[in-house]
């Protein structure tokens, strides 16, 4: 599979985000915030294999010393892990890890039977071969303050101990993770969480480097006209926009910027700006005391009732409702 440097997707990014200012890929990741995050840390010997059930979260895999190998439902081939490599699974789907492939596994529940956001366990198997320890986490999110583009990223990417030295402060969170397994002090939690939320972060820009130029999200990202479209969506969301104008934003005809942006986004433009800003409404929601009205028009909408009705359908509940039960 053909790749991309993490420098030359950085600059491809700048140059579509020069005249505005901002970074693309910095606003459509700044809506995922981490609510919690369960962390553990595995010290396990061969032989040994493990089954994790697919989680609403996303998950992080970071092999602290030893080696590991993932194996995904899908059939795909084995990935082995070795000492400073990290896998991040942004679904949070369902993989085994064993100390080679098809290895009998215990169920994850058997070994640990409650993960609640903001505590922390100790897996530990013992054998006679080989030692290998990780730092495994879950990171609970909001999902619906995921961008389209985020849900478009692929089950599992990996970054070897190579491309994490290449980010020095990735590197450096990752073993102050794995070394420090201090719990108990005052904060600790927040600690954890904000070192975790900068970690999955820093992970998804690298991880941008190590995906292959067919895949859409990198296309998206990087197609000088679908990428001012986003930007603006993202960042001007409040604007009148329409179709014709949005497509005018891109430099493109209508008909070709349509089919373009759907292509590349896996969505049709009006419906990804909604999204856009349902998911900004939802957050104002949950994180201001302003009134309906004022975060309708502050999204962009100019009615109150389709404000209402939009909300519902998208997320299920009114505003009033998502406000009580989120708070």
């Amino acid at each position: 599979m053909s790749t991309l440097s993490y420098k030359a997707v950085s600059s491809s990014l700048k140059e579509s985000s020069t005249e505005s200012g901002h970074d693309l890929l910095s606003e459509l990741l700044a809506p995922l915030r981490l609510q919690g995050v369960f962390h553990s840390r595995w010290s396990v010997r061969a032989p040994w294999g493990i089954a994790g059930e697919g989680e609403d979260c996303a998950l992080v895999h970071y092999v602290h010393q030893g080696r590991c190998v993932v194996e995904m439902p899908d059939g795909a081939e084995p990935v082995e892990l070795r000492a400073g490599d990290l896998a991040v699974f942004p679904h949070g789907t369902a993989h085994r890890l064993g100390d080679r492939p098809g290895r009998n596994t215990v169920p994850l529940a058997s070994l640990l039977p409650h993960r609640p956001p903001g505590s922390t366990r100790t897996v530990q198997v013992d054998g006679p071969g080989s030692l290998t320890t990780m730092l495994c986490g879950g990171l609970h999110y909001e999902a619906a303050s995921a961008a389209p583009l985020y849900q478009a990223l692929p089950a599992v990417f990996v970054l070897d101990a190579a491309a994490l030295r290449s980010q020095p402060l990735l590197a450096d969170t990752l073993a102050r993770l794995a070394d420090d397994w201090t719990d108990d002090e005052p904060g600790a939690q927040l600690v954890a969480l904000r070192a975790f939320e900068l970690a999955f972060v820093l992970a998804l820009r690298t991880g941008l480097s190590a995906l292959g130029s067919h895949e859409p999200v990198l296309r998206a990202l990087r197609h000088p006209s679908i990428s001012k479209a986003l930007l603006a969506i993202h960042t001007r969301f409040g604007e009148p926009w329409t179709l014709e104008s949005l497509a005018a934003e891109a430099g493109l005809s209508r008909s070709a910027f349509a089919a373009t942006f759907r292509d590349l986004v896996g969505q049709a433009p009006m419906a990804h700006l909604a999204a856009r800003r349902l998911q900004e409404a939802a957050r104002l929601l949950v994180e201001t005391a302003r009134p309906h009205e004022r975060i309708a028009e502050r999204v962009g909408y100019r009615s109150g009732v389709g404000f209402h009705l939009a909300f519902r359908n998208h997320y299920g509940q009114t505003p009033g409702e998502y406000r009580r039960t989120r708070r």
